[in-house]
């Protein structure tokens, strides 16, 4: 498979530079680019340190890490951002928005958030229909909690 090239800039030379997490995802982690202290209910945009460009017709989807939540009780409060290939300047820092729902410390290099990279969904033709003619699965959460 080709791989596809991302141009970086790291804005602090002591920020651990991306890499892959080998055999456990194709998500890549990204880290907090300052020391922060939050006080339970505020929102800051905390600093991940890099600025891209993504190649033509993709885009970069932007998750808290599983444990976000846990080990510093942050919120990303968009849930998830989309960083398209035009927001690719010197100074585009990607950043997470975050809620601090406790008191937190998060130090330089914590890993906070997370991200991929996906091609620009397809052109989509929408044909309107009384019926869609498939069986109902029982429901928005119908699959059980296990």
């Amino acid at each position: 498979m080709e791989k596809e090239t991302i141009r970086i800039k790291y804005h602090d030379d002591r920020l651990e530079k991306l890499a892959y997490i080998d055999g456990k995802s194709d998500w890549i982690d990204l880290r907090a680019a300052e020391d922060v202290s939050m006080k339970a209910g505020e929102f800051r945009l905390i600093s991940l340190g890099i600025s891209v460009q993504l190649p033509e017709g993709y885009e970069m989807l932007v998750a808290p890490r599983s444990s976000t939540f846990k080990n510093f009780g942050l919120l990303q409060t968009n849930s998830i951002g989309v960083i398209d290939e035009t927001y690719c300047g010197d100074d585009d820092i990607i950043r997470m928005p975050a809620l601090a729902m406790r008191d937190t410390e998060i130090h330089f290099n914590d890993r906070i958030a997370q991200f991929r990279i996906l091609r620009h969904q397809p052109a989509i033709e929408f044909v309107e229909t009384g019926s869609l003619g498939n069986q109902n699965r029982g429901g928005f959460g119908s699959t059980g909690k296990q």
